[in-house]
This record gives C-alpha cells, structure tokens and sequence, in this order.
C-alpha cells in the first residue's frame, strides 16, 4: 500500500468513529460543540502521530514482552504535553474536555494504532498513517458536532477562549435539547453511522460492478 493510501486509509475505509467503531467515548462525550470537537481532535492527531513515529523509530529496541507498557509510556508522553499546552493556551476548552484529555493515554484508537500498524511499519508509513487517523477521527467529532450543537444549543462554532462568540441559529425556544445529552448522541451517531455504511455499501456495488463490467 502506497503512503497516499496509508493516509487516506484513516479518513475514508478505515475511519476510526464510522468505520472501526472505535474511541466512542470521548466521541459521544464531547461532540456537543464544534470547539470541543476540534481541540479533542487536534490533540488526539498530534497524540497518533508523534506516538506512531516513535514507536517505529524503537519497534526493533522494544521486547515484545514489554511491548504494551512501553507504548503507554510513549503515548503518555504526548498526552502530558497536550494537556499542558491547552491548560497554557485555552483553559476554557482544556476544562470542558477535562478527563478527556488524560483518557487519551487509554484511547483504543491510539494503542491499536501502535500495535496494529506503527510496530511494524516504516517511520513514513507510520506517520501517514498516525495522520490520517487522526484526521478521520477529527472529521468524525467535527461532523457530529456540526449537527448536534446548531440542533441542541442553537449555535455554531461557539469558541470563547478565541474570543469567538459563534453564530446564533437557532431560538431557545426552538431548540432540541436531547442533541447535547447522551440519549442524542446516541441517535446522532447511530443515523450517521447507518448513513455512511449504506452508501459504502452502494459504492462497494458499483465498483464490482465496473469491475466485472471491464472484464
């Protein structure tokens, strides 16, 4: 597989929220503003990335009786720097994700990307690959924001550790509150996830039936 497929890999057939399944979370929990979602995003990207090029750099200096550990730690590593940054930089976001943060460590995206790709894969490879997950996941929060904050909190792009004060859409007497809690969540990502797996499906057909087709 090409370094190009590598990277789109993460955003499209493998995308980590509607494809694996995985990191659900930090994707339910804090996808109730597009803000959130794109600092949890951002930090988890940088997280994936830097983990996945560390861990190739050492994938033939770490015992692979100690594999695990040594990837906490390496991740570990990362998620302290994330967390002190934004605690520096934005304290508004960096206390609305909270927990999220540290949670990072444990993310099965982050691990399963270590183990599954990162320890056996080239330095390069391993980036593209850290960045395109991270990409998809960030895709995948933004999109689920996108729809649950305008719904449930009548506004978008909410940022006031930016001094952005977000577009007012919708009136609070016309807003769906259930979006911002866990019972809309759940239905927004279920219909998504129906939605995108039924037109992967479609595109799935219509390339075999090209396929078969040119033969």
């Amino acid at each position: 597989m090409k370094r190009w497929q590598v990277f789109t890999n993460g955003i499209f057939r493998e995308n980590p929220i509607f494809r694996l399944v995985l990191g659900m979370c930090p994707t339910l929990a804090i996808s109730t503003a597009v803000a959130n979602a794109l600092g949890m995003g951002l930090a988890a990207t940088f997280v994936l990335v830097c983990s996945n090029v560390i861990i190739s750099l050492l994938r033939n200096v770490i015992p692979d009786e100690v594999r695990i550990p040594c990837y906490i730690v390496v991740v570990a590593t990362f998620v302290t720097i994330v967390d002190k940054v934004m605690a520096a930089s934005a304290p508004g976001l960096h206390k609305v994700l909270g927990i999220f943060i540290p949670l990072i460590v444990v993310n099965c995206i982050i691990l399963g990307r270590a183990e599954a790709f990162a320890s056996k894969n080239s330095v390069g490879r391993s980036f593209m690959d850290g960045l395109g997950m991270g990409l998809g996941f960030t895709l995948g929060l933004l999109l689920l924001s996108a729809i649950r904050e305008p719904l449930g909190e009548g506004t978008f792009l909410v940022a006031k550790d930016f001094g952005f004060p977000g577009l007012g859409l919708i009136s609070e007497g016309n807003r769906a509150k259930i979006f911002v809690m866990a019972p809309g969540a759940f239905i927004t990502l279920g219909l998504l996830l129906a939605g995108i797996n039924k037109l992967a499906a479609k595109l799935t057909a219509a390339r075999a039936h090209t396929k078969k087709g040119g033969e």
